[in-house]
């Protein structure tokens, strides 16, 4: 993980890039990740641990329609979550991710382990899912880890 955040500082320096995340099961994993690595102040303008769906309205600007219809573990759910951050963050690239880390809360349609993710950019945003097995802490350590990859493509994709 230390790894890939380090890559991922590196590209964002180079390319003179700003990211930021909208968290929630992960409470800040990706954020800390990345505030692990030396020089990530310059490239990292913060992030929004939206653990309740209150935050996710009241500050990323999720929409109540949204969180209704949608629950708050949907591809429309982080969409708009990393949408949020990025605006209010004024940066140029913002991953976000919402899940069910476990061991419970989880059902046949939305299962323990499943991650709704986002990246958000000058370009539009796109969602990716992933279900991840494992305890809790490894479902959110997967996560992490996959965050900060979207996060390194996305930096890396601004290159060419």
């Amino acid at each position: 993980m230390m790894k890939t955040a380090a890559t991922l500082v590196e590209l964002l320096a180079a390319q003179n890039l700003v990211c930021a995340t909208a968290e929630s099961c992960t409470g800040g994993g990706v954020a800390s990740a990345i505030t692990d690595i030396p020089g990530s102040s310059a490239v990292f303008a913060g992030s929004v641990v939206s653990y309740s769906n209150e935050v996710k309205r009241d500050v990323l600007g999720v929409g109540e329609d949204t969180l209704s219809a949608c629950g708050a573990v949907s591809a429309e759910t982080a969409a708009q979550m990393a949408q949020g951050v990025r605006s209010l963050m004024k940066c140029d690239l913002a991953v976000s991710l919402t899940g069910i880390a476990g061991p419970g809360g989880g059902s046949a349609r939305k299962p323990v382990g499943l991650v709704w993710f986002a990246l958000a950019d000058g370009g539009g945003v796109r969602t990716e899912k992933a279900i991840f097995t494992g305890d809790r802490e490894e479902v959110r350590r997967k996560a992490v880890v996959h965050a900060l990859g979207m996060l390194t493509v996305a930096a890396a994709g601004a290159t060419s």
